[in-house]
């Protein structure tokens, strides 16, 4: 959480605003927060996702659990407050490519109500597209291609999702994905078919 300074002072109000960057590019942004279990499919959904709105000409940005880890959060583990911190600085990211006209695809486990309200209260509920990829947890086990699953079972792995910490299932996501009946394509379609009437308008 930011602590009150006197030695800051946001210019906001005196830059570019998001409707500039929104008429340049021609679509509304928007972030789109993609979640579900380690394995579920959020990462290849959101890479097939991207790849339609590109070839519509729009500009987008994903971002992956994995990679971010790398980088900004890279100082992160996995205990609850860690996460909370993981998603804090995710959504702030992600405001900010917003604001710059972009549309985020994000693709986070963010496990519980508590951390996702989180994100939906630092974006802007209207500006907020939740995917949940519902997918078994014994599917996500038998495709654990990293292994990740096998290390929890074990307990190599502390705090993974779905095994010794929670996932709370979104009560009211903006698109439900079960991929044990859709294909990939199937999948896109459905998120699309919800998505384009929020981005694809022109802005005057």
């Amino acid at each position: 959480m930011l602590k009150e300074n006197s030695n800051i002072h946001p210019i906001f109000n005196k830059i570019l605003r998001r409707e500039d960057k929104e008429k340049l590019l021609g679509h509304k942004s928007i972030v789109i927060w993609i979640t579900g279990l380690s394995g579920s499919g959020k990462t290849t959904i959101a890479k097939e996702l991207e790849l339609e709105l590109h070839k519509r000409g729009y500009l987008t940005k994903l971002l992956d659990g994995d990679n971010v880890r790398t980088g900004i959060n890279n100082n992160l583990g996995f205990s609850q407050e860690d996460r909370k911190e993981n998603i804090r600085r995710i959504a702030e990211v992600s405001k900010l490519f917003m604001i710059g006209g972009v549309i985020l695809i994000n693709c986070f486990i963010s496990p519980t109500e508590e951390i996702r309200r989180q994100a939906i209260n630092i974006v802007g509920e209207k500006d907020f597209f939740e995917i949940y990829i519902n997918t078994p947890i014994e599917v996500c086990e038998e495709r654990d291609e990293k292994g990740l699953y096998k290390k929890a079972r074990a307990g190599l792995i502390k705090n993974f999702t779905g095994i010794d910490s929670p996932y709370e299932e979104p009560q009211n996501p903006t698109v439900e994905i079960k991929t044990m009946e859709l294909t990939i394509g199937e999948s896109v379609q459905r998120i699309l078919d919800k998505l384009l009437p929020r981005i694809e308008h022109k802005i005057d």
